[in-house]
């Protein structure tokens, strides 16, 4: 079983950047693809990226491709979800997620953080 614990988030200007982090405790973390969703008030939740666990492929959401990247480091029980030219309708709460397979879709994935706020103003 993994815990994921995310920190990182707060207010942001537009343009702006911010770094997630998502803290994995459990000894088989570098085992499981991960993933990054958001959510915001009254929209379903949204993919936004994944990483399998070596950190060789990555796959991203078409409205963050270019803008922003995640990574992991295994050593550290660690991924990141690097948010560069954010934009308001980047708000939302983040929430970092681990699967058994790469997938964009939320069902495929077995354990969640308890999210992240992050607010971009314009």
């Amino acid at each position: 079983q993994v815990q994921l614990v995310e920190s990182g988030g707060g207010l942001v200007q537009a343009g702006g950047s911010l770094r997630l982090s998502c803290a994995a405790s459990g000894r088989t973390f570098s085992r499981y693809p991960m993933g990054w969703f958001r959510q915001a008030p009254g929209k379903d939740r949204e993919f936004v990226a994944a990483i399998t666990w070596g950190g060789g492929t990555t796959r991203y959401g078409d409205s963050v491709k270019g803008r922003f990247t995640i990574s992991r480091d295994n050593a550290k029980n660690t991924v990141y979800l690097q948010m560069n030219s954010l934009k308001p309708e980047d708000t939302a709460a983040y929430y970092c997620a681990a699967s058994t397979l790469l997938s964009d879709q939320a069902s495929d994935y077995r354990a969640w953080g308890q999210g992240t706020q992050v607010t971009v103003s314009s």
